[in-house]
């Protein structure tokens, strides 16, 4: 949980709360005119001349104070007092001690200062370089232990020369131990020309060799940028660092070129290798581009956005989640190495066993949908007995992961669904998942796979293909359009119906009819359908018509039927497609204007009766006969 506090110090300032604390020491103005001082003091018993503080954006901003009581040296120290977990005052202690005017750092080779803390913990980030604007130079170390002792902290400069007008003179951030806050203290804060600091290696990708397959039109970043120093009391220091101490280059810019943020961009098919030096020594680890040329992108999703809930696409709006990999030790062996291409972001799982998106925080209610989809793409040639598996599990009625009440069901794809080298579209109903109890809080979407050493995915969501709509229409059918003239009508508020029709002739059925307003338009409601016939008061000649138009609307109806009856009897029935909110569709009413030619051999001068037959619950509206 403390990476937040992390992740948050490190990204943009410009949402910083501004509460500034301005030196006392020395005039402004003063140090204005005496530009790119060398002063090294940053507090020693109190702010340095030009010294300014402001908190980071969300923390506690009366967490910094200058404390009289506690101190290692003279009078004053910096006291840092870090709030519990959901305190009002802020989710966790952060800000910046930075100058108006630069200083030129460059015969230094450390920060060094003094710290001690109520309890043992662990600082989640502290360093220089953090001056609220571009933060060109800034340098951190991480979790920094402390304890109830003082002791010194060095944090080394990686090239002084560098620092000629540097602003950024300390920075902080840290969040709650275990959810409780804590105080500590720093004091005798000032850059040193130490004895016995030693350069070591410096590295980028955390100094590993990492390959990558990419494509054209893919940008990604060089991160992991770190170097190691040793430092006077024996330790092996690692920091972190901004791009802009490194000088970055590629084997093959013809294939991907890299600028000096370590911005990495494919252009065309081949190879070519970056890597780095800081100070004009080469650093450890390095990064292989593969290009396979131009991307295949996976199919461009149709469905609209009231549809769907989108778990990952940048066609339509995602769901917050937790994460799309979760490193699930220590079993997991997938890595990711995700990429944007052409504005298009994709999932990229290599070394693949399993992988789990989950959503523990915001379980998906997925029960408006009826389907799971999933876009993947296996890069490599499908390999004797491949298997790629979709499970998806919902927490149950608590919500949470674990306990009796948590369901899921797995999904195997094989060949021929499963291909290599090529976009699978992975579309699963959930009524063929029999082991989900419940979607209305899905909080894992698991992928496992046996011989598919890697894949890429995109699009994945839920979404209704129309079987899933209200039990009951909550709008009335659509309007009809042709003219009274040319109409002969059995129901419809639109126009003037044969008189004396019997809705619910006793056949013996079990269908229980009625008629309802929807919207305001009187409706016909079959419920619990086997069965159900209308009579005419006398026959009907419908011969010089061309159709018969009906408006239903069913959301649970596996199959459906509809008659026309003339003497003898004589019947002829036509298939009505169901859910009706399946396809073409008014707010779950379907339309449709039947041929009267399909209903032959019956009698279309002399008919009786309708008959539907199937199941589940039906309405109906606008059934009348037209050209």
């Amino acid at each position: 949980m403390k990476n937040i506090f992390k992740n948050r110090i490190i990204q943009s300032t410009l949402g910083l709360f501004l509460l500034l604390v301005l030196g006392c020491q020395r005039d402004l103005n003063e140090l204005e005119q005496a530009e790119f001082s060398k002063n090294p003091e940053v507090f020693i018993d109190d702010f340095s001349g030009g010294l300014n503080y402001a908190a980071f954006g969300g923390s506690a901003p009366k967490a910094f104070q200058v404390d009289t009581q506690v101190k290692y040296a003279g009078t004053k120290s910096m006291r840092f007092e870090v709030p519990d977990f959901g305190s009002p005052e802020g989710a966790y202690a952060g800000g910046s001690f930075f100058t108006s005017v630069g200083r030129d750092l460059s015969d230094y080779n450390a920060l060094t200062f003094w710290v001690k803390a109520t309890q043992s913990a662990n600082i989640d980030i502290i360093g220089f370089g953090n001056d609220l604007g571009e933060n060109k130079y800034q340098v951190s170390i991480s979790a920094l232990s402390v304890n109830t002792n003082w002791k010194k902290v060095y944090i080394p400069i990686p090239d002084a020369s560098k620092l000629t007008a540097e602003k950024g003179m300390l920075f902080y951030s840290e969040g709650p131990e275990n959810n409780k806050g804590y105080t500590f203290w720093i004091d005798e804060v000032k850059f040193e020309k130490v004895p016995g600091i030693a350069q070591g290696t410096a590295g980028i990708l955390n100094g590993e060799t990492k390959t990558v397959t990419s494509f054209v039109g893919v940008n990604q970043n060089i991160d992991g940028l770190i170097s190691t120093f040793s430092l006077p009391n024996g330790i092996n220091q690692v920091v972190n660092l901004t791009p802009y101490y490194f000088n970055f280059s590629s084997s093959n810019a013809s294939v991907a070129t890299v600028n000096n943020l370590g911005n990495v961009s494919t252009v065309s098919g081949g190879s070519a290798v970056i890597t780095a030096t800081l100070g004009g020594k080469p650093a450890s680890g390095s990064l292989t581009i593969n290009s396979q040329g131009n991307f295949l992108a996976a199919p461009t999703p149709t469905l609209p956005a009231n549809k769907v809930i989108s778990v990952f696409s940048d066609a339509y709006t995602n769901v917050p989640v937790d994460y799309y990999n979760g490193y699930w030790a220590p079993y997991q062996t997938t890595q990711s190495a995700d990429f944007t291409v052409n504005g298009n972001n994709v999932l990229n799982y290599y070394n693949f066993n399993f992988v789990g998106i989950q959503s523990a925080a915001n379980p998906i209610n997925a029960s408006t949908t009826s389907h799971f989809h999933a876009d993947i793409y296996l890069p490599n040639a499908l390999a004797v007995g491949a298997n790629f598996k979709v499970n998806i599990v919902d927490f149950g009625a608590d919500g949470a992961f674990g306990g009796n009440d948590d369901t899921n069901h797995v999904t195997t794809i094989t060949a021929p669904t499963l291909q290599g080298q090529n976009w699978v579209s992975i579309n699963i109903p959930f009524s063929a998942m029999t082991g989900l109890a419940s979607r209305n809080k899905i909080g894992q979407i698991v992928f496992e796979g046996t011989n598919v050493p890697a894949f890429y995915a995109d699009n994945i969501y839920f979404y209704n293909d129309g079987s899933i709509i209200p039990s009951t229409p909550t709008a009335a059918a659509p309007a009809p359009s042709h003219p009274a003239s040319g109409v002969l009508s059995v129901f419809s508020d639109a126009y003037t119906n044969a008189s004396g029709t019997d809705f619910n002739p006793n056949w013996g059925q079990n269908t229980v009819v009625s008629q309802l307003p929807i919207a305001g338009n009187n409706t016909l409601k079959y419920a619990g359908l086997n069965y159900q016939g209308t009579q005419f008061a006398s026959p009907l000649n419908v011969s010089s018509y061309g159709f018969v138009h009906l408006d239903y609307y069913t959301a649970n109806s596996s199959t459906l039927n509809f008659y026309l009856i003339s003497p003898g009897p004589v019947e002829k029935s036509y298939t009505l497609s169901v859910p009706s909110g399946i396809g073409t569709n008014n707010n779950g009413w379907k339309s449709i204007d039947i041929p009267l030619s399909a209903f032959s051999p019956v009698a279309l001068n002399n008919l009786i009766q309708f008959k539907v037959d199937g199941n589940g619950d039906i309405f109906f509206d606008n059934i009348y006969f037209h050209n």
